[in-house]
């Protein structure tokens, strides 16, 4: 292993502080979208997005994720009416009388068309264990690994003017089947992004104030 010297561009106190104020205002702007317009979206501006989440730290450096960008509007359709079989097991069966109670103020069920109508769907895949060698090998932390990509990724995405969802029927086996993925990865987020349509609207909700969810020791 080699090392090299860290670049490192320290800022003035106050610096720090506009540019943490600027990312915060940036980040609270950004909002859960089900309705997409069908908009193209520039795919440099995705590959960039993807490239942002990758730059993730991981566990012993395995980067265990990959990205599948849907475009492709036959395999769009495939995916959601796979998705919306398992969505309405889970609204019928699967869910509990609180999941759903919980989910009522989103006014959400079984049917997704945003799946069609946002022009590119982003799934984000889990390596399991790494088969980069003749024998696989083990991939370390590899839900904090991609839990933490995913997060740059819808930051990127919120930071380039477009908006997403993050979508996770379950099960999702049918995303790896369908996007003939390999045996050691996972489905983990399916995440629809686009330009909102012009009569988008979003629940109005707040989040935890500082003082629930922090504490200074």
């Amino acid at each position: 292993m080699s090392f090299q010297k860290l670049e490192f561009n320290e800022r003035t106190t106050s610096e720090t502080l506009n540019r943490s104020v600027e990312f915060l205002e940036l980040l609270l702007s950004r909002r859960t979208v089900r309705d997409f317009s069908d908009r193209p979206v520039p795919m440099e501006v995705i590959e960039n997005c993807i490239k942002t989440a990758a730059s993730a730290p991981s566990g012993a450096n395995k980067q265990p994720w990959f990205f599948v960008v849907v475009q492709n509007p036959a395999v769009k359709k495939e995916i959601r009416i796979a998705a919306e079989t398992e969505e309405k097991e889970f609204y019928a069966h699967r869910a509990t009388k609180e999941w759903l109670e919980d989910l009522n103020q989103f006014g959400t069920d079984w049917q997704k068309p945003f799946l069609e109508t946002a022009p590119c769907l982003i799934v984000v895949f889990k390596q399991v264990v790494d088969a980069s060698y003749e024998e696989p090998r083990k991939n370390y932390y590899v839900n904090e690994s991609v839990g933490i990509a995913a997060g740059l990724l819808l930051a990127a995405i919120h930071n380039a003017g477009l908006v997403s969802l993050t979508h996770t029927p379950s099960p999702m086996k049918f995303l790896q089947k369908i996007l003939q993925r390999p045996e050691n990865e996972r489905a983990f987020l399916l995440i629809p992004v686009g330009y909102p349509a012009d009569d988008a609207e979003v629940p109005v909700i707040s989040k935890k104030p500082f003082n629930e969810i922090s504490a200074l020791v």
